[in-house]
């Protein structure tokens, strides 16, 4: 399948060192991504789409949310930039549901840690949706896909 990321890479120039669960959070996202994803990049303007699979650069210039694109055999195929103001609650309120979630597994019982579970998950869905619409005519994901990208964003924006 041609409509799919092959590599992706993070650029943490200038963040602070991430969190053992952070880099946890991030292999698996990578992991997870690579092994199954939907990404397509839409006709636009009359031109002619280069032919995926496509290679991911994610990284903040400037205060923006760059995904630089690329060929399989590296040759660029261009980026585009997405405000990262309409992502900023979202990241800040799974970061602290993630936190409590961190804190519930070490000391509270399974109904609790389950309920905490779910609010995560409903934050991290509300993160995927606002991707999904902020891709829009960009780029085309599956909701699985913008899941794991959303989960990058918040590598990105940890700081």
């Amino acid at each position: 399948m041609t409509s799919r990321l092959c590599h992706i890479e993070i650029d943490e120039t200038g963040l602070a060192r991430a969190t053992p669960e952070i880099e946890q959070e991030r292999r698996v996202a990578i992991f997870d991504l690579l092994e199954e994803n939907a990404f397509a990049l839409p006709p636009r303007e009359g031109r002619e789409v280069p032919p995926g699979p496509y290679r991911l650069g994610l990284s903040i210039r400037e205060g923006r949310l760059v995904f630089g694109l690329g060929c399989e055999d590296e040759s660029p195929v261009g980026e585009f930039h997405l405000s990262l103001g309409p992502f900023r609650q979202v990241v800040k309120d799974y970061f602290q549901i993630c936190e409590s979630y961190f804190e519930a597994v070490k000391r509270l019982p399974p109904s609790q840690i389950e309920a905490i579970d779910m609010a995560r998950r409903g934050i991290h869905n509300e993160g995927a949706s606002i991707l999904v619409e902020r891709l829009s005519g960009k780029a085309e994901v599956d909701n699985a896909t913008a899941r794991r990208l959303f989960t990058l964003i918040c590598v990105l924006l940890r700081g």
